[in-house]
């Protein structure tokens, strides 16, 4: 009997990893051909089979999602199979138009005017396939203005093609073909990336003035997802393809369009802000920060579709001043505006947040920043959309970053530099008391810098009249008994003046246990206080090893210090044992000591990166498990 059981459980597990297949991609096929002006004719084909219930519910309403200013798209095909009843049922195809619903895409934020394309398939039960064909012409980004002819499908970097084909799936793919023919006289530049097995082929062909390419991979599986880790195309298998022939000539092209356009040409009414602004700046670095730190907070983020100017090209600041709003390219386009005016060389750049970009010169870019060149020479990077309240100009949440910038001569792909994590700094200093009834008081002050800082100060985003009751949740979220005498902190409006600072002063009755010979209870300071700032608390260690590399949100140091005054002399002191961890990838230390009657307790963390390798998970575990154990441990102290 228990052999039957054991069976019929197993069977139920086998079942239940087959329907979290909920769909099945059959085959998926794209055709691309590539004209000498660089516009480009795709047409995709894709079965897919219904796993489940899910899969079917997924498949309902097929979606194309497409900019009308810079790409046309049609449903060729749309023809459900049905499993049970052998029935070919045709939605649309040469002879049948079908109805093919044409919507603007719901937008937060980013109003440029994107449209779906949507049919209704209606019901499908599980084994049904489902057949569809569409067209596409055109390019990603929208650059030129309303035209009746193909020239506004040409790409802005005209004569040349590049494309990004993901060779990995979230669900099941039995076969999956990517074929481009263009012409001989383009010099395609491909690699796939994050294959090491070599699953995707590759072939080549002439046929007279035209070479075509085609690219394959089979048995395409859904990758388990390892928590925290980086984006499916720094992990899995992709193709890059480009005819650009280097990021040289990406950069002059990218310098040139904005030029050409006018973006940075300053008004009067900009003169004039930049005069204002820099009129008590003493230093070269007194005035980039100003100026970089006025548009990160006056130019409000929303992206409001202008026509003539989107995608690549920069807002010129006339628009950018007196809308006082855009995406990051146009925060971008205001600061190099303003630093111009205020007499520096500055341009601007294209990088890709959270992803890495690699060597073959597609376009691997989802965000633009700006650089400044210094007296000496040399660039700094400057992100006026990711430090608003931040008390940095270029966000160290983007260490380790591929970026271009867009220079007359052209520059080469570089990457943003690790942020030493001693500038993320995290400081809580306590200084308590216990009495002979359990009761502990005193002061616990919180200081921060970097990205520490902006985590520790976003209590403060709330309406004025909350923030006193945000700060009391910190603390009794810890201790929920306490008494909070009083909080003092800096003015968060000021948060270029100094550092975030935040004092309490409290009183918690029961907080550890006392009695004749012995007191037990965990430091204040330790049990991950303002853990805000501490992301890599919230990671999950389960897993001993990984295969693949992770990410934390930045490099930081915590440093914690206290020291309590105990209602007795303890000659033997317990405390937790932990691990020390010493590497340039994630250090941790801690200590505990008598002094008199004096408890001290010091501990300190130190992760030096972004992103991490998969090798360097053992070391960032034993960390955080190193402080989550002191978090929950207490100490116990004896006569």
């Amino acid at each position: 009997m228990m052999k039957k059981y054991l069976l019929f459980f197993t069977l139920l597990a086998g079942l239940s990893t087959l329907r979290a297949q909920h769909q099945t991609s059959l085959y998926d096929s794209t055709l691309v051909l590539m004209e000498e002006s660089g516009l480009s004719h795709a047409v995709r084909h894709e079965r897919i089979r219904m796993d489940d219930a899910k899969g079917c519910r997924d498949n309902t309403t097929l979606r194309i999602d497409y900019d009308p200013l810079s790409a046309y798209v049609e449903f060729r095909q749309v023809i459900v199979h049905r499993h049970a009843t052998g029935r070919v049922e045709v939605l649309i195809d040469k002879e049948n138009d079908g109805t093919v619903y044409d919507y603007v895409a719901p937008a937060r934020l980013i109003y440029w005017g994107a449209s779906q394309k949507m049919v209704q398939v209606g019901h499908l039960d599980p084994g049904d396939e489902l057949e569809y064909t569409t067209y596409r012409k055109g390019f990603t980004y929208a650059l030129l203005g309303d035209r009746e002819d193909d020239s506004r499908y040409i790409p802005p970097m005209r004569g040349h093609f590049y494309d990004i084909v993901p060779f990995w799936s979230k669900h099941p793919v039995q076969r999956r073909v990517y074929r481009l023919t263009l012409p001989r006289s383009k010099q395609l530049q491909y690699a796939v990336y994050n294959d090491p097995k070599g699953r995707v082929t590759v072939e080549s062909e002439q046929h007279g003035d035209l070479m075509t390419y085609t690219f394959s991979s089979t048995d395409i599986l859904p990758l388990a997802l390892e928590p925290r880790t980086l984006a499916n195309n720094d992990i899995e298998p992709k193709l890059l393809l480009s005819t650009a022939p280097d990021w040289q000539s990406k950069s002059v092209w990218f310098y040139g369009v904005n030029e050409d356009y006018g973006s940075f040409t300053p008004t009067a009414e900009v003169q004039a802000k930049v005069d204002e602004l820099l009129r008590n700046a003493h230093t070269e670095q007194d005035s980039i920060a100003i100026l970089t730190h006025w548009v990160a907070d006056n130019i409000r983020y929303c992206g409001i579709s202008m026509g003539e100017g989107e995608g690549y090209t920069l807002h010129n600041a006339d628009m950018n001043f007196t809308d006082r709003c855009g995406v990051c390219k146009d925060k971008a386009g205001m600061l190099v505006t303003m630093l111009r005016a205020a007499g520096f060389n500055a341009y601007a750049a294209m990088t890709m947040a959270h992803e890495r970009i690699d060597p073959i010169p597609a376009d691997q870019f989802n965000h633009s920043v700006c650089a400044v060149q210094r007296r000496d020479g040399h660039f700094e990077m400057l992100d006026p959309t990711w430090v608003p309240n931040t008390r940095e100009l270029w966000s160290s949440a983007e260490q380790q970053q591929g970026y271009l910038i867009g220079l007359p001569d052209g520059a080469t792909l570089q990457y943003t530099p690790l942020s030493a994590p001693e500038n993320h700094y995290i400081r809580i200093d306590a200084t308590s008391k216990l009495d002979p009834a359990g009761t502990l008081s005193g002061t616990v002050t919180v200081t921060a810098e970097g990205q520490s800082d902006s985590r520790i100060r976003s209590i403060f985003n709330s309406a004025q009249s909350q923030w006193r009751n945000n700060l009391e949740l910190e603390l009794l979220r810890i201790a929920p008994q306490a008494e909070i005498t009083a909080v003092e902190h800096t003015d968060p409006d000021s948060y270029l003046s100094q550092p975030v600072r935040i004092t309490y002063r409290y009183r918690i009755p029961r907080y550890a246990v006392v009695d004749g010979n012995t007191a037990v209870f965990i430091p204040l300071s330790a049990r991950k206080l303002f853990a805000r700032a501490m992301p890599h608390l919230f990671f999950n260690t389960e897993a001993e090893l990984r295969t693949q590399p992770f990410a934390d949100a930045c490099s930081r140091v915590v440093e914690i210090h206290e020291k309590v005054s105990l209602p007795a002399v303890y000659k033997q002191l317990h405390f937790p044992m932990v691990e020390g961890v010493a590497d340039p990838a994630a250090s941790f230390g801690c200590r505990y000591w008598m002094d008199g009657d004096t408890l001290l307790f010091d501990a300190s963390v130190m992760l030096g990166k972004r992103v991490y390798e998969a090798h360097e998970w053992p070391m960032f575990r034993q960390v955080v498990q190193n402080q989550r154990l002191l978090a929950t441990t207490p100490v116990i102290l004896s006569k």
